[in-house]
């Protein structure tokens, strides 16, 4: 009896000893396992980032279009565009929305060749990025052109226009939210 009440005893210290340990092993693999899981998205970009990475690009470069840059992703998926293209037309035609004609939401010289010299008018930003998402879609996506530079030959007059866009088209990729991006932003000048 007395060899059952110490082996009862051992085993009681040691299930004390063993059980934080096991818990604490558990907790390890899971986390390991999560962080590996974190990796492996971050890796494959199955993590959307988009629409986070474009509002805080819109916000260093003072758009008022930032508050929109969720409404630029959804559009784009909707309509199988490149998430960046409607966003850099506008760096390009109107430094995201700064300069535009007056309560217009235009900030892509839309509707120019209507005979205005202002283009469209909209009543808000996610209204004008429907009108050139759709437009950019039937009248140039589907006609072929689909690339910046063949987008740029019947968009603008400008024969810098591909490369401009392009180059905003960049910037976002490349922006890091969570790093300092004061350095490598540079604005073209219109």
């Amino acid at each position: 009896m007395k060899y059952l009440i110490k082996a009862f005893l051992y085993l009681t210290v040691v299930s004390a000893i063993i059980s934080p340990l096991k818990v604490w092993a558990f907790e390890e693999m899971k986390q390991t396992y999560q962080t590996a899981t974190l990796v492996k998205e971050i890796q494959t970009e199955t993590i959307d980032n988009r629409s986070q990475r474009l509002e805080k690009y819109l916000s260093f470069q003072n758009s008022p279009m930032a508050q929109a840059a969720s409404y630029f992703v959804k559009e784009a998926d909707r309509l199988g565009l490149d998430w960046r293209l409607v966003a850099a037309i506008s760096g390009n035609e109107s430094l995201f929305g700064w300069y535009i004609p007056e309560n217009s939401y235009n900030g892509w010289g839309w509707g120019v060749w209507t005979g205005t010299s202002y283009g469209s008018n909209f009543q808000n930003w996610e209204e004008g990025i429907t009108a050139v998402s759709e437009g950019l879609k039937s009248d140039y996506i589907d006609q072929g052109l689909t690339t910046v530079e063949a987008i740029g030959q019947k968009y603008a007059a400008d024969p810098e226009w591909a490369w401009k866009v392009q180059h905003f088209m960049d910037e976002i990729e490349a922006f890091d939210p969570y790093a300092g991006n004061e350095t490598h932003i540079l604005a073209l000048s219109l």
